[in-house]
């Protein structure tokens, strides 16, 4: 099983929302490593590590987020970094 890791960019009503806080319950429930925190520009940044199939259903929640939210647009990108194992953290 090959893991991944991605860097997704979120914009859109998407912090005071619990954008991260519901990133990181999906990220858990996936068995995904990584991290989402707010961006001094509105937007939410997330970088997780995982099986490919895990990371796109992450992709898929990240499209809609929790109710509170409204996504305008994910943008990500396959990265070579790798956020330390452990629990998916808020920052």
């Amino acid at each position: 099983m090959s893991v991944r890791c991605m860097r997704c960019l979120v914009r859109g009503r998407v912090q005071g929302v619990w954008f991260r806080a519901g990133a990181r319950e999906q990220a858990l429930k996936l068995g995904i490593d990584g991290y989402a925190r707010n961006l001094d520009d509105g937007r939410v940044e997330v970088v997780a590590a995982g099986t490919a199939d895990s990371l796109e259903a992450l992709r898929n929640w990240l499209h809609r987020g929790p109710s509170a939210a409204r996504v305008d647009a994910v943008d990500w990108e396959w990265v070579d970094e790798t956020p330390p194992p452990g629990e998916f953290q808020v920052r």
